[in-house]
């Protein structure tokens, strides 16, 4: 019974276009998107690469750009 209980608790993490992503993809920003507390603009059309999914379905953990640790929603985002 446990195995199905863990079965409904995984998150299903889905891009822009509902595509399923998983850890390690890559995607691409659709969208020009400003970091909160900072000046930097991530630019539509940049490449995150090996991405790592958290808890939260619509948020994922990447590297842009030599920036490490970004946090970004997956509305912004479609795999590559």
């Amino acid at each position: 019974m446990n195995n199905e209980n863990e079965e409904d608790e995984k998150v299903i993490t889905r891009d822009s276009n509902g595509t399923i992503l998983a850890d390690g993809d890559t995607v691409i920003v659709i969208k020009d998107l400003k970091l909160k507390g900072s000046s930097t603009v991530i630019k539509r059309g940049a490449k995150a690469k090996n991405i790592h999914l958290t808890d939260n379905e619509e948020q994922i953990e990447c590297n842009i750009n030599g920036m490490k640790g970004i946090v970004l929603r997956t509305e912004f985002l479609k795999k590559s």
